[in-house]
């Protein structure tokens, strides 16, 4: 079989790169190890920038998205017993974010995938990437126990971290950088009501916690706890205990409980491949760069990834042109370095740290009351939480910052 460009992977990155190539007349085939239900059900968290806003409604996959997604002008960050509302909207220049799961992005990216007459292979196995550095490189996987080969002029690795993609550039070449956190996330999904209007992102002695939405009636809520911890150690009753003492306020607020659903704890890395292109080959998405969940940053720099790399591709295949592949890894990093920051310093700012002492401590939260109460500080969570643009220019030295 033989197409323009082979897709691994159908999350957000590879769903919405082939969206892409198709609106330009570009054939694709994408491969995906789960089955569609699987990817599908699977309820993620989703926060949309507004760049990720604007990629999905130019694909003409975003009505149900304008339709059913919550969005959001603000946000909250408490410290103190006190919250503090950052309006994103005004200090961003009139951008916001909008509460809609991973998962209803995929359905409605795979809808359009069928609509448009295309198809999705799932449930493959054993997948090989073969002479990358050739004109026509070479995906090699099983499917219903047999032996298939898919000819490509570009592959895009699309297959998160744990994929092939970025295992098939050489070891000599890949350039990494990771990142672990003391810190761990106990997430839940609750049958409750509202917190509040916006996410309430609240800083607390006995740690973290972050209060989300996903529906009138379904809840999505965190707390920092020990990322080694095990789940059996936390019953409901721990969770909501903890929930409730951690963003409670001064003048006596409460988050509103009910019946926990699912619960698990992740632990939280920052990881950056700088390697994201070799020979035929270009990752995107997890596959090139993990970032803790405090920014919401993950799927948002998957849609910018493949924004990039569908235009590469477009001008290849219209004048011939390689510039903007040839700087794939500049412009994606750029913007991926960026959102790295972000999501470390807002991990920073609202952990607490069991090894700081009562200064650092101090610190901490006076930051906590420049960022909440300067223009200057709310300018910067507003900027960086919407969403950075992505920047065409060259890139400059950034990545010559990491030595």
């Amino acid at each position: 079989m033989k197409t323009q460009v082979g897709i691994i992977g159908a999350g957000p990155a590879g769903l919405i790169l082939a969206q892409l190539l198709h609106l330009q007349g570009i054939d694709s085939v994408i491969l995906e190890r789960k089955s569609r239900d699987n990817i599908e059900g699977t309820v993620k968290a989703g926060i949309l920038e507004q760049t990720t806003i604007d990629i999905l409604r130019e694909m003409g996959v975003g009505d149900r998205m304008d339709r059913e997604g919550h969005f959001h002008n603000g946000n909250y960050f408490q410290f103190n017993g006190q919250r503090s509302h950052i309006d994103l909207k005004k200090y961003s220049g009139g951008k916001q974010v909008v509460v809609y799961p991973q998962h209803e992005v995929i359905i409605d990216l795979v809808n359009a995938r069928y609509e448009n007459g295309k198809d999705i292979i799932f449930d493959v196995q054993d997948v090989t990437l073969h002479d990358l550095n050739t004109k026509q490189p070479k995906i090699r996987y099983r499917k219903n126990g047999l032996d298939e080969e898919l000819v490509c002029d570009f592959i895009a690795g699309c297959d998160g971290y744990h994929g092939p993609s970025r295992h098939a550039i050489p070891d000599k070449l890949r350039k990494e950088h990771v990142h672990f956190y003391q810190f761990g996330w106990l997430g839940i999904l609750s049958d409750s009501k509202p917190a509040a209007d916006e996410l309430i992102y609240a800083n607390h002695d006995q740690g973290f916690a972050l209060l989300s939405t996903r529906t009138p009636i379904l809840q999505r809520h965190y707390l920092q706890v020990d990322p080694f911890d095990d789940i059996a150690n936390w019953s409901d009753d721990r969770i909501w205990t903890e929930l409730t003492e951690r963003t409670k306020t001064n003048d006596g607020w409460q988050v509103p409980d009910g019946p926990i659903n699912t619960k698990g704890i992740f632990q939280m890395r920052s990881f950056v491949c700088e390697t994201m292109q070799f020979g035929r080959l270009f990752i995107a998405g997890d596959a090139a760069h993990t970032v803790p969940p405090t920014g919401a940053k993950g799927l948002n720099l998957a849609a910018t990834d493949v924004k990039v790399m569908a235009r590469g591709i477009s001008e290849f295949y219209q004048n011939g042109s390689t510039d903007i592949l040839d700087r794939y890894s500049d412009i994606c990093l750029r913007r991926v370095w960026g959102a790295e920051r972000f999501s470390y310093f807002m991990t920073r700012l609202l952990h607490t740290n069991p090894n700081y002492d009562s200064f650092e401590r101090g610190v901490q939260l006076s930051e906590l009351d420049y960022y909440t109460s300067s223009e200057a500080g709310l300018t910067m969570i507003a900027e960086n939480y919407v969403g950075l643009p992505i920047q065409w220019e060259q890139a400059g030295n950034v990545k010559n910052l990491i030595k």
